[in-house]
């Protein structure tokens, strides 16, 4: 509980938010950290979200992706970064290849689950009213499964901020990672916990604000055709009919 507190107060402490005594801010060790993450969920999103897609809607490859995700998810961590980095050498090609293998089985998961979840009934309607695949999916599908994508996005996201913490431990000292790294070296137990309590509250940060936008972009079901709609609900074939006739 001590170093909890020693913790605390070496992060309120106005001198490690300032550039004075040629250290780097705390801000800047955040805006380092949330770009490395950026950088490799924007990668991670390009990959894993059209193979989500077409898994999802049509079926094929789910056994191999399901296999390909768990097998990566079992990765150590620090192994996969020290074999990179004998292959790559130093740099930021290693810690985001890492970063883009780990992030990619919660999102691809999330993507293809969201698809799969919107009733067939559902998707048989819209083929039924004339609706080409592709409107289909981008119409019905992935409004419908929206819940379950963002949820992915959610997770791939919060495992990237955890990863990009061990960077440090490799000599690539950007990010909150730093205040572990350094601290450890200097037996300074108040700066690794600090650097701890910041990479927590990263996270939660950005979980609820993620939380939030999954909470407000899921669709609402049309208020036309059921007085029990709520959002988030799989809509009946007449509801879909519905839906398809507001978006034209």
């Amino acid at each position: 509980m001590n170093l909890i507190l020693q913790g605390l107060q070496w992060i309120f402490d106005p001198a490690h938010w300032s550039t004075g005594g040629g250290t780097v801010p705390i801000g800047a060790r955040i805006g380092e950290h949330l770009y490395y993450t950026g950088v490799s969920l924007l990668v991670t999103v390009l990959i894993a979200v059209p193979l989500g897609l077409v898994i999802g809607h049509t079926g094929r490859g789910r056994g191999v992706a399901i296999v390909v995700s768990n097998a990566a998810r079992a990765l150590p961590t620090l192994g996969l970064y020290a074999a990179l980095l004998l292959a790559l050498g130093f740099g930021l090609a290693p810690i985001a290849i890492v970063l883009v293998i780990l992030g990619i089985p919660p999102l691809l998961a999330g993507v293809y689950a969201g698809i799969e979840s919107v009733d067939p009934q559902t998707v048989d309607a819209a083929r039924a009213m004339g609706m080409t695949e592709s409107q289909i999916l981008f119409t019905v599908e992935i409004p419908l499964g929206l819940a379950l994508i963002l949820g992915g996005f959610r997770s791939a996201a919060l495992q990237l901020i955890a990863t990009v913490t061990i960077a440090g431990y490799f000599g690539f000292g950007g990010g909150l990672g730093h205040y572990l790294t350094f601290g450890l070296s200097q037996n300074d137990y108040p700066q690794m916990v600090a650097g701890a309590i910041l990479v927590i509250a990263l996270a939660l940060a950005v979980d609820g604000i993620l939380a939030v936008i999954q909470r407000f972009a899921v669709p609402r079901v049309s208020r036309g055709t059921t007085g029990t709609a709520r959002r988030g609900a799989i809509p009946s074939p007449a509801q879909t009919r519905a839906l398809i006739k507001e978006g034209q």
